[in-house]
């Protein structure tokens, strides 16, 4: 498995890129929660001259293919083609209300973006007339004015983020690689996520090594019994967060806990957040997180998904990225 770890904002882009490449993390992620996920990747492209870069994830219903295929292009260009264009659909609520954009059939609309995408991309890299006409999306107008500089860089590889079957699918057939949430579990991976793929590549007669497999699984860490609690804690809290939504119930199914999550949704409606990480037990954070000091994490990260994921990141009680000391102890297990 290749290492990533995140950045999370501008100035942890000024600040930690160029540190992060010299540690020996494989990627470095950038995501849409509080800042443009396109900036953060520009700012670490212009800091580092090895890593790849990934947006885990860029909101694509939060924009429309144009837009995004500019963007993607610009940073791939000035990244040396180090850029893959990470995408995920959100969920209905946040795509309505708040980036105040259509929501409609999640599957058929991504599948339908990347197919503009690639149009999109057909005519700027390769000079085909820009001709595209889908179900949610129309491209057919442009002029060399509009069309940006080729470059010497390939288009940008495409990840999508996928939960359920209808997503995973779309995800196996049409990207590069499959971004899975952090709210998973190996047992839902080997149950659902494998088996989809698998059954989606066979219907496009697509090697499934052609499709990477992509993590950032919840890690509470510490070498301390407080630093150990602080993470539990804010691990704890975020799956309470997650097992919340509706979209991830079928994770829940898996392993029996579904009938948890009303609950957990009626009191995050009334946001008493408190009381929902205490709704979550210590059994329910070891199904969902790895837990204890950095050696320890490592050995969980390795048995739960070598095998798994290509590539692997974390999800900290402090928040998204893998922590140093673990992906150190993690480099030790591969090379042993």
């Amino acid at each position: 498995m290749k290492i990533a770890t995140m950045i999370t904002s501008p100035r942890h882009a000024q600040a930690e890129a160029r540190r992060m490449e010299e540690l020996g993390y494989d990627v470095i992620m950038t995501n849409e929660s509080s800042h443009d996920p396109f900036i953060l990747s520009t700012l670490v492209a212009e800091r580092t001259e090895r890593v790849e870069i990934l947006t885990y994830i860029a909101v694509a219903f939060a924009r429309n293919p144009m837009i995004a295929a500019h963007s993607a292009h610009d940073v791939q260009q000035l990244s040396g083609g180090r850029f893959t264009l990470g995408l995920g659909s959100q969920v209905k609520a946040h795509v309505e209300r708040r980036f105040s954009m259509p929501w409609s059939h999640a599957a058929p609309r991504m599948r339908d973006f990347v197919g503009a995408l690639h149009a999109i991309w057909d005519c700027w890299y390769e000079g085909r007339p820009l001709e595209y006409r889908g179900s949610f999306y129309r491209h057919d107008l442009t002029s060399p004015i509009f069309i940006p500089e080729r470059g010497d860089h390939p288009r940008p590889h495409i990840g999508l983020a996928a939960v359920g079957p209808e997503m995973h699918r779309v995800a196996a057939q049409s990207a590069d690689s499959l971004l899975c949430h952090s709210f998973t579990t190996p047992k839902y991976l080997r149950e659902v996520t494998l088996p989809a793929i698998a059954r989606a590549t066979a219907e496009r007669r697509r090697p499934e090594s052609a499709l990477r497999l992509v993590g950032m699984p919840f890690i509470a860490t510490g070498e301390t019994e407080e630093e150990l609690g602080r993470a539990v804690a804010g691990v704890r809290k975020t799956i309470a967060f997650y097992a919340s939504t509706p979209a991830y119930r079928a994770v829940l199914e898996v392993h029996g806990l579904e009938a948890a999550q009303p609950e957990l949704l009626r009191l995050f409606k009334l946001g008493r957040w408190k009381e929902m990480g205490e709704l979550v037990d210590d059994g329910f954070v070891d199904t969902f997180a790895v837990v204890g000091d950095a050696a320890r994490c490592a050995r969980s990260l390795h048995e739960r998904f070598a095998g798994i994921f290509d590539l692997i990141g974390g999800y900290a009680g402090s928040g998204p990225g893998m922590p140093e000391a673990v992906m150190q102890e993690l480099r030790k297990l591969q090379t042993a």
